[in-house]
């Protein structure tokens, strides 16, 4: 049996295309529109095509007080990192408890759903998609939506997820 590895051209070994390239960006939270997913839920995108993101998205999302969203799946993988307040997220029927800087990798297809364990203070998470071009298919009626497509109705100014409330 022969265990020597093929040998590789050049061409094996070029470097891929360039990426298109934007400036390094500081983003502000506090400063960045925030928007309205509905029942008390609003988010602030971070990482976007907006400012180059070609790999990934991330952004922060602020749940009121005992407010949650529905179990839903992505078509890529996402992980997410409590950033203030106590969560409960259920990943494929199974419930855990999420305290700050606790963090969550859910596979493509995965159902999963966050929501707010407290009844008095806010939750606030950072996400981060494993594509761009992210989706979310609502378990319940299989509707599927780009993330981004959720970064169009603006929160009212005091419920914005970047800044403390």
């Amino acid at each position: 049996m022969n265990t020597t590895p093929p040998s590789a051209s050049p061409a094996d070994h070029a470097p891929a295309a360039p990426c298109r390239s934007f400036p390094p960006a500081v983003l502000r939270p506090a400063e960045l529109p925030a928007f309205q997913r509905g029942g008390g839920v609003s988010t602030t995108p971070l990482v976007t095509r907006a400012v180059g993101a070609q790999v990934f998205l991330n952004g922060i999302t602020l749940f009121g007080p005992g407010t949650g969203i529905p179990p839903h799946t992505h078509d890529c993988a996402e992980s997410v990192v409590v950033l203030e307040g106590d969560a409960v997220v259920e990943i494929d029927g199974t419930e855990h408890r999420l305290s700050p800087y606790d963090t969550t990798y859910v596979a493509a297809g995965t159902p999963h759903r966050f929501r707010n364990a407290s009844t008095t203070a806010p939750l606030r998470i950072l996400w981060t998609y494993a594509s761009v071009d992210a989706t979310r298919t609502i378990v319940a009626t299989g509707a599927t939506a780009r993330v981004d497509a959720e970064h169009t109705r603006p929160a009212e100014p005091e419920t914005g997820t970047g800044g403390k409330p």
